[in-house]
């Protein structure tokens, strides 16, 4: 039987990656394809990390050209490269930081910044660099849940050194003052200190920053969604009608600053007993789903209520690197790579490829 390479393309472009949800050749990740006789040799770049993946989909690409073509040998080569991405309008991506991400909720309460932490672990161990900025300037938690504390060095007395726990970088107004200390701010204040924390911090090559925002949708936040460069939103809430009200304000809210919502996580949607295993929605069941259909978005995944995310996220080892085999470690995985999937998807950024011009009088 023979084939050629359009026949290997045509192949390709009838499987649907998962993590994508769209075939690898419109995704424009399949970088060569390679025909000799029998053999196929297929080169493909993902724009996401996906180490805990590349074997399962290695597999799936072999079987499916081999399948169709009738190949007798199929070497699949996956490799990752992350690019950065466009940012609203008037603002250009950090120095160090090739994509900032915005994890938000429209109101506290619904596991917000545990999400947030897990989901920056989850990313650093499918192979990225990734960083975490606490914002919630008046209820720092980052800190606690990376297990670190003191205040960080400085680059020559300028720059803060984010301290590094479990290989991710982060900064957080909670290593620059006392534990039992109040910020009673006033929003520019807050607004000023986020902007300090972001900017004079030396994040240090990132694929990814996480930003575990405050909750909320009111002029702190706008102001914060309209000055900070956003490549892509999470909205984090729960199934209860309460939070799901105020999650959909805060998809709005980035909406209207064009931030993409890269998809909803629905949090605690279903609790499973430790001792008698029985399972019981007590936020109520599918208010997710329902949120991610009526607004075009993704549904990335949804999280339990387990007693064991919440004290091992108080202990200092969150979930994801305290028990990296459970299913929760899992599913904080699966969304990690389904955003960032969704995000390699989005517009690039080009304005590194655009020479500054300077025009001098003499």
């Amino acid at each position: 039987m023979s084939f050629a390479q359009t026949d290997v393309e045509a192949s390709l472009r009838g499987w649907i990656e998962p993590n994508l949800g769209k075939d690898l050749v419109s995704a424009r990740m399949v970088k060569k394809i390679a025909v000799e006789g029998n053999k196929v040799h297929v080169q493909v770049a993902l724009g996401y990390p996906a180490a805990s993946y590349h074997a399962e989909l290695r597999a799936a690409l072999r079987d499916r050209i081999a399948a169709d073509t009738g190949a007798t040998e199929v070497q699949v080569e996956i490799a990752t490269d992350i690019v950065s991405h466009a940012v609203q309008k008037n603002l250009k991506p950090l120095p160090g930081v090739k994509n900032l991400i915005a994890v938000a909720s429209g109101k506290g309460g619904v596991g917000k910044s545990t999400t947030a932490v897990n989901l920056a672990l989850a990313l650093a161990a499918e192979g990225a660099r990734v960083g975490i900025l606490d914002a919630d300037i008046y209820g720092p938690s980052q800190p606690l849940m990376l297990g670190l504390s003191g205040h960080p060095e400085t680059e020559q007395g300028k720059k803060l050194i984010p301290p590094v726990a479990y290989g991710v970088q982060s900064m957080s107004i909670g290593y620059l003052i006392d534990e039992d200390t109040p910020m009673i701010w006033r929003g520019p204040m807050v607004t000023g200190a986020l902007q300090q924390l972001l900017h004079e911090t030396r994040w240090d090559r990132l694929d990814y920053l996480i930003v575990d925002l405050p909750p909320g949708t009111g002029d702190v936040q706008l102001t914060l969604a309209q000055q900070i460069p956003v490549s892509g939103a999470v909205i984090v809430t729960t199934p209860q009608d309460l939070a799901l009200l105020d999650a959909q304000r805060g998809l709005k809210m980035f909406e209207k600053v064009g931030v993409p919502v890269l998809g909803v996580i629905e949090n605690m949607s279903v609790h499973i007993c430790s001792r008698c295993g029985h399972a019981e929605h007590i936020f109520g069941e599918g208010g997710g789903e329902r949120m991610a259909r009526k607004y075009g978005v993704e549904l990335l995944g949804s999280l339990p209520l387990d007693v064991s995310i919440r004290e091992q996220a108080d202990s200092g080892r969150p979930t994801v690197v305290a028990d990296p085999d459970s299913p929760a470690a899992r599913s904080y995985r699966e969304i990690a790579r389904k955003l960032s999937a969704r995000l390699a998807l989005q517009a690039k950024d080009y304005s590194a490829r655009f020479p500054t011009i300077t025009v001098v009088n003499d």
